[in-house]
């Protein structure tokens, strides 16, 4: 089971914490988990990391090969059982060139951010059409310092000679890349493209979307009794939206440590970062297991310090008390990330099967899933499945990187029919009318969760749609 093996451990006064800290690990991205060892190693002497390539899970030496030839191993024949295993993987993966005219390779290079465009154009070449890479191009190598398109969208669709409603179709996928809000239009657009992805996964302040909406300036310059009067709230409410924003969205989607002159201040938003889990196809063949790799951030072998356990017999007696502490932490530490690794190893092998179609063919075929109903097939705690898929990237056989909570997205079903209702309405369809649509297909909805779904695919009201249909200056331009 998930994570049976905490609560099987022998010597009660350490079960605790061992669970504790276990689940403390779960929910650590690969990056939040490095920082984490790095900061063990730099401070505790009873922990050692022995250089060279090791395999995270049963510690034999790599050599001469990425992957262990034993864990990476199919364990039957069946497509439908993925291959997963814990990797160490110290690589970034960047792309070698730019050209929106050719099919992108890569290779394998040294820690390094890539340029901003490549490293955005990587993510969504699967989701661009060949005839639409020139305008997400224009838009890439278009943005500015902080990762914004200061260049108006209606040039970039005359420059290209394409309706404006194409441009607009392709800043949205831009958007929806990392970091998310890249290629928005201003610093309001940006945030509020991160809060609709955000507001999928968590519970978001009341208000806060109107806040940015109509009063992003009045937030920028600290005018919370302003907004406040014009929100109809009290300036403490004003202020927990203000704090809300400044620790979860980013107004500036590339300033995320991306080079000297963008370190943030503030603790907007993460650095780039190799994908947590990456997915891809045995072989190359779409009939073949999935193959699960779940990045480890180091290569070397952590382990307890063995002179430093011999070295505790003789310990002076105003030093034995803490060393006693170092070599506790240290095996405590050791035991809690091999469990983490086997409780995602766990849950990817369930999760990952259950989605093949998803990861494969897209968000049409994404099934309905809650972490309730995995937590019971595992066995587990709810909490321990929210830990486990929390802060974490997976990178598509496709190229794509999502967030892992989007497996579980009860969204994603109504929001792709809404989707494809409008690409093929022939005339501006109102929410009630695209309710009704809905339930025709099976889907029970109502008119304001409609309205919220179409918000968050940039779908603008049917009576905007309509007007601007009807525009009849530049016809050849909506």
């Amino acid at each position: 089971m998930l994570i049976r093996q905490v609560q099987s451990v022998d010597v009660r006064p350490t079960t605790t914490a061992h669970l504790a800290q276990t689940m403390s690990l779960l929910e650590l991205s690969a990056l939040e988990l490095h920082e984490k060892i790095e900061a063990e190693l730099s401070s505790n002497p009873a922990l050692e990391l022995i250089e060279g390539r090791f395999c995270p899970t049963c510690q034999r030496p790599l050599i001469d090969t990425l992957h262990c030839p034993i864990c990476s191993r199919p364990k039957n024949l069946s497509n439908e059982e993925p291959i997963v295993f814990i990797s160490p993987r110290e690589e970034m993966v960047t792309y070698a060139s730019f050209d929106p005219d050719q099919d992108v390779s890569f290779e394998e290079t040294s820690v390094e951010c890539d340029d901003l465009p490549v490293y955005v154009f990587r993510q969504i070449a699967s989701e661009i059409e060949e005839a639409d890479r020139p305008i997400a191009a224009h838009i890439l190598t278009s943005l500015d310092k902080d990762g914004l398109l200061r260049t108006p969208l209606i040039e970039i669709a005359l420059y290209h000679h394409v309706p404006l409603s194409r441009v607009e179709k392709v800043q949205k996928i831009i958007q929806s890349a990392d970091p998310l809000g890249v290629g928005s239009s201003d610093p309001r657009q940006a945030l509020l493209v991160q809060l609709d992805v955000l507001a999928q996964t968590r519970a978001i302040p009341a208000l806060a979307k109107q806040a940015i909406e109509e009063g992003w300036e009045l937030l920028l310059h600290h005018q919370y009794p302003q907004l406040a009067r014009n929100l109809g709230v009290t300036v403490n409410k004003v202020k927990e939206i203000a704090t809300f924003i400044g620790k979860n969205l980013n107004p500036y989607p590339a300033r995320a440590n991306w080079g000297e002159v963008h370190q943030p201040t503030t603790p907007y938003q993460e650095a780039y970062y190799t994908p947590d889990i990456i997915i891809s196809l045995l072989n190359g063949d779409e009939n073949a297991p999935l193959v699960v790799e779940i990045v480890f951030p180091m290569s070397g072998k952590l382990r307890v310090n063995p002179l430093f356990r011999e070295g505790l017999r003789e310990a002076p007696p105003e030093k034995l008390e803490q060393w006693q502490t170092d070599l506790e932490r240290a095996t405590l530490l050791v035991k809690c990330i091999q469990q983490r690794n086997h409780a995602i190893v766990r849950l990817l092998q369930v999760l990952v099967k259950r989605q093949r179609d998803f990861i494969l063919k897209g968000d049409a075929y994404l099934y309905p899933l809650t972490r309730a109903s995995l937590a019971q097939e595992l066995e587990v705690h709810e909490s321990t499945i929210s830990r486990a898929v929390s802060a974490k990237t997976v990178q598509l056989p496709s190229g794509k990187i999502i967030p892992l909570a989007k497996f579980f997205d009860r969204s994603l079903h109504i929001r792709t029919e809404l989707q494809a209702i409008i690409a093929n309405e022939s005339r501006p369809l109102t929410d009630m009318e695209l309710v009704e649509m809905l339930r025709a297909r099976g889907y029970q909805v109502a008119r304001r969760t409609v309205a919220k779904y179409r918000a968050m695919e940039g779908i603008l009201p049917a009576h905007t749609r309509s007007k601007m249909r009807s525009q009849k200056l530049a016809p050849s331009l909506v």
